[in-house]
């Protein structure tokens, strides 16, 4: 049973935080799917990401491709899995549904913390979550160091 990890931006953008947390996806293993909203944001960011770091290079695909399933990250604005991720990571406050927490090892919601909107959308995405009964953590670099902030473990329904 997965977790919900909430991570409010205050510090970097939210490209170099995926960045970050792509890269230590991969090295628990696991198959990742970027979850946005919209096909646009999504193109731009496969292009931020072709244009990281040349010692931090992460092998990834934009959905709608041949190749879809065979990509270690997909970056989609879709809700259907087509890469058999085990770790669904949302930006733009895209949906993230319980039974999608339930069946992965890790979700990760990435928000910005000046934006009101997007705050209160992860608000909103907390209580849902943990009223389903999902695991949910609570990240802030606000210090300058990520702590977490507040938990709540997994409670039956």
């Amino acid at each position: 049973m997965g977790a919900a990890f909430f991570y409010h931006l205050t510090r970097n953008p939210m490209e170099t935080t995926l960045a970050l947390l792509l890269e230590k996806a991969q090295q628990a293993g696991w198959r990742i799917v970027v979850r946005g909203q919209e096909e646009a944001r999504m193109a731009w960011l496969d292009e931020k990401l072709w244009q990281g770091a040349d010692d931090g290079f992460l092998a990834h695909g934009l959905a709608g491709g041949l190749y879809d399933a065979d990509q270690p990250i997909l970056l989609s604005w879709d809700k259907i899995v087509k890469n058999d991720a085990s770790c669904i990571m949302v930006i733009d406050g895209a949906d993230i549904s319980a039974e999608e927490v339930t069946a992965a090892d890790r979700v990760c919601i990435l928000f910005d913390g000046y934006d009101e909107e997007a705050l209160g959308r992860a608000r909103s995405q907390w209580k849902t979550l943990t009223d389903a009964g999902c695991a949910a953590q609570y990240w802030s670099e606000e210090s300058g160091r990520w702590e977490k902030k507040a938990e709540k473990p997994a409670t039956p329904v």
